[in-house]
């Protein structure tokens, strides 16, 4: 606690008072001391000592002054000093008794409230979210192809026909388009009347991603870009308006086909298991030049195709034939292919100087063939029930 300047020690002709007028001042300054300390009373104790610094009958404030500066004040100073004291001999007490009641009462609701909290009760246990599955299915993903060199990047959803499809070796009316059919998003009027305006769209696949990042960069590129992407289907146990993707890009100087079966079986050897096996089948997409689709042994029955080797009962079908491959032994996982030459035209790259490879993993689909879950719509449905089953 601060304790008044030591001016109530010394007589007042110590202190240079000669004229009445002075004592304003002085008393002014003291009763702003005694404010600043009753503010700095918050409780019992602290008040005790501030309640004796002042009032005290042996040293407080008060008692100094009368016996330093009113007793011995000349006659001319007397009347003025003990009508200031008694002013502010009132105010000190008056707050003094107010700050008491406050600290009282502030104590009692205290009491109060600790006889309210029953302090046996056991806490509220807040549950911890965890990530979804999907972004699961992401990050183990993500993890194996940054080991081995591949960069992660992101891109908009939003897209334009331009990279959406014309850049990717789509044109206009191409007859591959039908089975990318999207949304398009109806823009606002621009406010140059003359300027056309440019069409935007939910993009079908994270494709894009491959002409936006080649046109900043030059080669070697390896990227991967995860992302949400949409399409027109009507949604059923494995169809739905939105889902999820993977893109992978590789392009460099004297990459080959060699190179690429050897790093998706790498990918689908540490995902799904090393006793997989993997075979390629002939397909066709606009962006890759040859182009084929991925197969790998179904690792629900062992590629066996039959419920005999099935890992658990509620994978196989009651005829004794793998539910999940329906006997076929071998599951499509994605398309892929090396990139077409027309492509490198859209990014200034000499197609005659470079080559790479292009892959398009649907997340959604790994997600169900590892866990088991046959209904895409799941995912989607924030069912806590089944988002605790993967925490």
């Amino acid at each position: 606690m601060t304790t008044p300047e030591n001016k109530t020690g010394q007589p007042l002709v110590h202190l240079g008072i000669t004229r009445p007028e002075e004592l304003s001042t002085l008393f002014a300054e003291l009763r702003g001391r005694f404010d600043a300390d009753c503010a700095c009373a918050h409780d019992e104790s602290s008040w005790k000592q501030f309640r004796d610094a002042w009032l005290g009958r042996k040293s407080g404030v008060l008692t100094q002054i009368t016996e330093n500066w009113l007793k011995p004040a000349t006659l001319g100073l007397k009347r003025v000093v003990g009508a200031s004291l008694n002013e502010l001999r009132a105010h000190v007490e008056s707050q003094i008794e107010a700050r008491r009641i406050a600290i009282e009462s502030r104590g009692e609701e205290s009491s109060l409230l600790r006889e309210r909290i029953d302090l046996s009760l056991p806490g509220v246990i807040r549950p911890i979210g965890s990530h979804h599955l999907i972004r699961q299915v992401f990050q183990e993903i993500e993890d194996i192809f940054v080991s081995i060199g591949f960069s992660v990047v992101e891109g908009p959803e939003i897209e334009t026909p331009y990279y959406n499809f014309e850049a990717l070796n789509i044109p206009e009316f191409h007859p591959v388009r039908d089975d990318m059919d999207t949304f398009y998003l109806e823009l606002p009027p621009s406010s140059d009347k003359n300027a056309a305006p440019t069409p935007l769209l939910l993009r079908t696949h994270t494709s894009p991603m491959q002409i936006r990042t080649m046109e900043k960069q030059k080669p070697p590129v390896r990227v991967i870009v995860p992302g949400k992407v949409y399409r027109r289907d009507n949604p059923d146990a494995t169809h739905s308006f939105a889902f999820h993707q993977i893109e992978g890009l590789a392009v460099g100087t004297d990459i080959t086909f060699c190179d690429f079966t050897g790093t998706i079986e790498y990918f689908v050897k540490q995902f799904f298991g090393p006793s997989v096996k993997t075979r390629f089948r002939p397909s066709y997409f606009p962006f890759t030049e040859p182009s084929v689709e991925f197969d790998v042994s179904c690792p629900f029955c062992g590629g066996t195709g039959t419920s005999t080797a099935s890992r658990s009962p509620m994978e196989t079908s009651s005829g004794g034939t793998c539910s999940k491959c329906k006997g076929a032994a071998w599951i499509e996982l994605f398309g892929a292919g090396m990139v077409d030459p027309a492509v490198y035209g859209f990014v200034n790259y000499d197609a005659k100087k470079v080559s790479g490879f292009a892959f398009g993993i649907g997340i959604d689909r790994l997600a169900m063939l590892k866990y088991g879950i046959d209904d895409i719509q799941v995912f989607f449905q924030n069912d806590v029930r089944f988002l605790r089953q993967f925490p």
